[in-house]
């Protein structure tokens, strides 16, 4: 199992409002983490970054290596961490602060991912890309109820509203799944930055291409995004399953 991660401020943005950092706990278990903030004033870097590292932190001192175990730290930690936001978030110099989060770890041949926002994760195998989660987005439940059509959806105006995120007053409903891996499959991981400047065959091309490695195929989406005009903050986390996924 080999490991890319790539963020980016993008081409308008004052500022990078993406987090994205790996962890291993003491049975040496894998765990990505990106979030991508929101909120004036700083607040949106903050709720990412300390997201991000507190779960880190909590991570690195478990032993879990049982999927069950993961799963349900998984869902405890995060609604934890929520809470936490949410508190910070009633100060002036915080008002309205949030993040998304995925949150993925690997054991023997599984990936077990959790999901909030509308970030995204998606498999890539034998050239096709899945997406595995399910944006948790206003314009997402319009589209879902039939309401717009995915042109519609594209360019919505309040595309930007997520209803559910970490930070929130109420409990979280977090997405939680189960992938199995195969040889050559990649998970990918991703800010809203890079899905709504490239498309999912733009993604398939770079990723299934025979030059560069991992590091430099990050890189690249980046760059591809940024190119088709990188409106937004671009955060990538690539892995990439070489053989039998062990680890």
């Amino acid at each position: 199992m080999e490991i890319a991660l790539r963020t980016d401020i993008g081409q308008k943005r004052s500022d990078n409002q993406d987090f994205i950092n790996q962890f291993y706990n003491k049975s040496g278990i894998p765990l990505i983490i990106l979030a991508d903030g929101m909120g004036g004033h700083r607040a949106g870097n903050i709720a990412s970054e300390l997201t991000v590292t507190d779960l880190g932190k909590i991570w690195e001192e478990t032993d879990f290596s049982d999927l069950t175990q993961i799963r349900d730290w998984m869902i405890d930690s995060i609604e934890k961490e929520n809470h936490k936001i949410y508190e910070l978030g009633q100060e002036e110099s915080y008002r309205g602060m949030g993040t998304t989060i995925e949150a993925v770890s690997v054991v023997d041949n599984a990936a077990l991912y959790a999901h909030l926002g509308d970030s995204r994760i998606g498999l890539i195998r034998n050239g096709h890309y899945q997406q595995l989660t399910t944006d948790h987005s206003l314009v997402n439940e319009l589209l879902r109820a039939g309401q717009i059509t995915e042109e519609e959806a594209a360019v919505h105006p309040q595309k930007n509203i997520i209803t559910q995120s970490i930070g929130q007053q109420g409990p979280i409903e977090l997405d939680l799944g189960v992938q199995q891996l195969e040889p050559g499959d990649f998970i990918l991981m991703n800010s809203d930055g890079l899905t709504n400047m490239i498309s999912s065959d733009t993604i398939v091309n770079v990723l299934m291409a025979d030059d560069g490695g991992l590091k430099e195929k990050a890189e690249e989406l980046v760059d591809r995004a940024n190119k088709a005009g990188g409106l937004d903050n671009i955060t990538v986390g690539l892995l990439h399953v070489e053989g039998e996924a062990t680890l």
